[in-house]
């Protein structure tokens, strides 16, 4: 794969996992443990797919 093509999905998927991330951090907050559970589990499914991008 391409160098500039990587590194752009590399970008994206920094940014989701950043707002992933935030997200977790308000149901957190707000005490909704379900929707933690799921936002951890995209999480955990963004990273993963970074670490294949690198």
């Amino acid at each position: 794969m391409d160098a500039p093509i990587r590194q752009s999905q590399a970008d994206i998927l920094n940014r989701l996992y950043d707002m992933k991330q935030k997200q977790l951090a308000q149901a957190l907050q707000q005490g909704n443990s379900l929707r933690c559970q799921v936002l951890e589990a995209e999480a955990e499914a963004i990273f993963a797919a970074l670490k294949m991008v690198q």
